[in-house]
């Protein structure tokens, strides 16, 4: 059988695929369309995602504890009527919503997310087995955010050893190491990045993926958009292969479809141990420059870091 890998178009050298966000619960007219079962909000995002050249798409029910089972399969064959060529992900605490939407689903789908906590990999893992689904592994633990990159490869080793266990093979599981705020949590961004060059040695031929908007989270919202490209290059240079984010940031569409090479080398050249002068560059690149600066510890953050 088909996994999530095998329908998603081909990768060239610095591209990555795309996981459309925005059919989100929290969004004010998909979480009235997913309650009221309003079709048209759903499907008309949906379309948007398909033009804008999504490779998969996430339907985030949050905890739908309520009626889950039955709203997780109605949006599934809602966005199915409209775009049935692109595969979708279950996002939902609800085990019982992702079970009963698994089987509608007409592209390989991917399960969001199993934790490393019994509790839920006992549960999720078999049920991700008997579908045949991939899943995003997530590594929250008993303890829950890991504190450096060893303690990521101990939670990734469990979950690993279980899911091979019940028959699932390293390419059907999406390892998220879990972005965490650069104004809160600085040194985290650095182990996350060692944790994804340790990968391929841990797992090979594991997948990966990561919501890298939360890299900005806290950060005004008119400059969160600067953090959230600089640390997509940055993880791409370290093999992440896929990201959560929103179609209509072109400047990241761009540069999953490798039409901003620009972006990926002045990074690259910062992430190599160059010094590189911002005045040497463009305006727009010197953002990044300085955003990078910032990720890597090399210049305190502020609100203000773009203007220093």
């Amino acid at each position: 059988m088909a996994k999530m890998k095998d329908v998603l178009r081909p990768l060239n050298e610095g591209e990555f695929w795309v996981i459309g966000e925005s059919l989100n619960v929290i969004g004010t007219e998909i979480g009235r369309a997913f309650k009221e079962r309003d079709p048209k909000p759903i499907q008309a995002e949906a379309l948007l995602q398909k033009e804008k050249g999504v490779d998969m798409i996430d339907i985030n029910l949050g905890p739908a504890k309520k009626d889950g089972h039955e709203l997780m399969p109605w949006v599934v064959e809602t966005v199915q009527e409209v775009v049935d060529d692109i595969p979708l992900i279950l996002d939902t605490s609800n085990i019982e919503a992702i079970r009963a939407a698994l089987p509608k689903c007409k592209m390989p789908p991917m399960i969001n997310s199993i934790m490393v906590r019994p509790a839920r990999y006992e549960a999720m893992v078999p049920m991700a087995a008997e579908y045949n689904a991939d899943f995003c592994a997530l590594m929250w633990g008993p303890e829950g955010l890991p504190r450096d990159e060893n303690e990521r490869a101990a939670l990734l080793v469990e979950l690993m050893m279980v899911a091979n266990e019940a028959g699932i093979e390293n390419d059907q599981m999406w390892v998220d190491g879990i972005v965490t705020p650069v104004n809160i949590q600085q040194p985290q961004a650095i182990s996350l990045m060692n944790f994804m060059d340790m990968l391929p040695e841990i797992m090979p031929g594991a997948l990966s993926t990561c919501g890298v908007s939360n890299i900005s989270s806290g950060v005004p919202d008119e400059l969160r958009y600067v953090l959230n490209v600089t640390y997509t290059a940055m993880l791409c240079h370290h093999g992440m292969k896929s990201f959560i984010a929103d179609c209509k940031d072109d400047i990241t569409m761009d540069m999953a479809h490798g039409k901003r090479a620009d972006i990926l080398d002045v990074i690259k050249r910062i992430m190599d141990g160059e010094n590189v002068d911002v005045n040497s560059v463009s305006e727009e690149l010197q953002k990044y420059v300085k955003s990078a600066n910032v990720i890597l510890g090399k210049t305190l953050f502020s609100d203000s870091w773009l203007e220093v």
